[in-house]
């Protein structure tokens, strides 16, 4: 059964037609039914939500059972157990071979035991340290070239990790959790070039409360002293930066998913002394700041202005403004050194709420951190109706047409998300609420918007609630819907994302001729979409066999493995996900075709579409592999996703000695007698 990845919506499984709801904000893929000719097939695939962290280590390691070096495990298994719990570290990670050379034991250093493990080289790799001498490891330490670049820490000895500490080349975070639950609620300390990342990656996941851990809080306004005029205008800055931010990050396309921190650009910090304009005590500050951006190997820029110096970290005072594209340069601008003193606010209001809706926004984050407790059924439709409510008010009381438009659509994700989901029966009857007030108010922008969710939040429950012969019925209606509404709105954004699964659902079936209409009409009217790249893509993957490709990609390290390297040689590609179960079935028949065929002849190249580099190395730590693995950021929307045009994975290209596809879509039954042709 092979597996999707979509974008938004739903997309239909090639094998047997697995349908598989998407929800992109939550991050959860659940199918229910799959079919196969018409006949309903049994059982059920569900696939749970997958956490964003890396693996959990276990937070207790008893040393009483490792006091001496007979009594510890294989270094290998050591290695293969314990990652770093925050992500996007760059650690040394052996490969099978050389880990099962590495050395483990036990070593005291003062009144502290640790356990040691270093490489076949005498490069340490790992230490595991028992600071209290409760017998328990309560502090894991990670190593990059023999130096420690990162930790994570049990400080209140409870056998779980609350902080967690970057050092040398890895940086000098220092983050706080105070729940143990393995994100970051607080940082003691980051630097400012630090803090630029972290607004760049908060930006890039939409992800609000990573941006409001670098920004100034009241509460440390406060206690900076300023004079009352600084004061009042840093507290106008700040006001409602977590509504403002989510409504940015929603609406900004110039920091996407796979964009990339780079560096930091500044002038040099200075201080502003006690005493001025009122201030009781000095203060550290950086002005103009910006975070250099690489997307798609394009450079880009994200403002970020002021940063003030707070104990031993740095935060921002204000939104972030990303650089749209085109754009060249960012006037300068600043608070305490630069004129003028107000940073622009971009694509967000920059007017103070009034009273009604901060009461509104306010309400609505009440329900949001109570929506934990709300699991039964109706009280999950309850949540979301409430929810609907308060999105309605909020529109009618912003002051803009733009920020109206902007709730609305927040509000139509929101309930066409849940009635996917099945938590929001009612969900339908709002969306169509939503869309006549769309039409009343003449914003045909806003009412494609509406439309294209809804057609989804329609089809999701009526495929699964089918019956077995009802389900070309409903996939034809839905059909016949995107097709209407690639038709009606045919400027539309959505359309293109409309005529991408028309595209893929012709290709699925097998009209390929069909498919590459609307691939074709992607390319030529939404030429500078995503849409655009994976539909180009999947004309260049259609169009492939006999022909030579030109294929390459990043591995793990950065460093470029490219398809000519290969020539001579039989090459498989297969595009696979830790995500995916039948991919991790195919590892296994492909490992033994790799054994039987002698490397000179044969070779498997890897393109892993996981949404994190962390994700694939976790699994490639357990599971390691004998070829070349291509990674990127982006998933199946990545650059190497796209540039085949790949929908779902498991798929796997077979390319012939001279760099020519021979089979575009092999199935891993074929592959044997495939080979056997190939290879003389």
């Amino acid at each position: 059964m092979e597996t999707y990845r979509p974008q938004i919506g739903v997309r239909m499984g090639r094998t047997c037609g697995l349908q598989i709801p998407f929800t992109p904000l939550l991050g959860v893929f659940v199918g229910k039914y799959c079919w196969d000719a018409g006949n309903a097939c049994p059982g059920s695939y569900v696939m749970k939500m997958r956490p964003r962290l890396a693996i959990l280590v276990t937070s207790a390691i008893s040393l009483a059972s490792w006091s001496v070096a007979a009594e510890l495990p294989p270094p290998e298994k050591a290695l293969k157990g314990y990652v770093p719990i925050q992500g996007s570290v760059e650690i040394d990670n052996p490969d099978a071979e050389e880990a099962a050379r590495c050395k483990i034991y036990t070593e005291k250093v003062g009144g502290t035991t640790a356990i040691i493990i270093d490489s076949p080289d005498g490069l340490r790799l790992r230490s595991f340290t028992d600071t209290n001498g409760d017998k328990y490891v309560d502090q894991w330490a990670y190593f990059k070239d023999g130096v420690e670049v990162y930790r994570d820490i049990d400080g209140n000895g409870n056998k779980a990790a609350d902080q967690y500490r970057w050092f040398h080349t890895g940086g000098s975070r220092w983050g706080l959790d105070n729940d143990e639950d393995g994100k970051i609620d607080a940082w003691k300390s980051i630097s400012a070039e630090e803090v630029t990342a972290e607004i760049v990656a908060a930006l890039a996941t939409r992800d609000s409360k990573r941006f409001l851990r670098v920004a100034l809080s009241p509460t440390e306004l406060k206690a900076l002293g300023l004079g009352e005029e600084k004061t009042a205008a840093l507290a106008k800055l700040i006001e409602g930066l977590e509504q403002r931010f989510t409504q940015l990050a929603a609406n900004q396309k110039a920091v996407a998913p796979g964009t990339k921190w780079m560096q930091f650009s500044g002038s040099r910090p200075g201080v502003v002394p006690s005493g001025t304009d009122g201030s009781k005590k000095d203060l550290h500050v950086y002005e103009n700041v910006v975070a250099i951006t690489e997307t798609d190997g394009k450079h880009g820029q994200v403002q970020i202005g002021t940063l003030i110096k707070v104990g031993d970290g740095w935060r921002a005072v204000a939104l972030p403004v990303p650089a749209e594209e085109g754009q060249q340069e960012i006037a300068a601008v600043g608070l305490f050194f630069n004129k003028p003193p107000n940073i622009p606010q971009p694509d967000v209001p920059t007017s103070v709420p009034s009273d009604a809706l901060q009461k509104a926004m306010a309400k609505l984050q009440e329900l949001d951190a109570a929506a934990a407790s709300a699991t039964e059924p109706t009280a999950r439709a309850e949540y979301h109706a409430k929810r609907a409510d308060l999105f309605e008010e909020i529109v009618k009381l912003s002051p803009t047409a733009k920020e109206k438009g902007e709730w609305a659509r927040q509000c139509a994700d929101m309930v066409s998300y849940a009635v996917q989901f099945g938590e929001y029966p009612d969900g339908a009857a709002r969306l169509d609420k939503l869309l006549s007030q769309a039409k009343a108010g003449g914003d045909d922008t806003l009412v494609a918007y509406i439309t294209f969710r809804k057609i989804t939040a329609e089809y999701v429950p009526k495929m699964q609630s089918a019956g077995a012969n009802d389900f070309g019925k409903v996939r034809q209606e839905w059909l016949d819907a995107l097709e209407k509404f690639a038709e009606s709105f045919p400027k539309s954004p959505d359309a293109a994302e409309a005529m991408l699964q028309l595209g893929m659902d012709h290709e699925i079936s097998g009209e390929e001729d069909k498919a590459k209409q609307w691939y074709d009409r992607i390319v030529k009217e939404f030429a500078d979409t995503s849409q655009a790249q994976k539909a180009g893509g999947a004309q260049r993957r259609l169009d492939s066999v006999g022909n030579v490709i030109r294929f390459e990609g990043k591995d793990e390290a950065g460093k470029t493995i490219d398809l000519d390297s290969y020539r001579g040689k039989v090459v498989l590609i297969q595009y696979w996900a830790s995500w995916c179960e039948p991919c991790k079935a195919h590892m296994t028949i492909l490992k033994a075709l790799s054994t039987s065929h002698d490397d000179s002849k044969f070779q498997v190249l890897g393109v892993n579409v996981d949404s994190s580099l962390q994700d694939m190395k976790s699994f490639l730590a357990q599971n390691p592999l004998p070829w070349q693995q291509i990674h990127e950021d982006g998933g199946l929307d990545s650059r190497p996703a796209n540039e085949l045009g790949i929908h779902t994975v498991p798929t796997m290209l077979l390319i012939d000695q001279q760099g020519r596809v021979v089979n575009r879509n092999v199935q891993v039954a074929e592959l044997d007698t495939e080979l056997n042709k190939l290879i003389r």
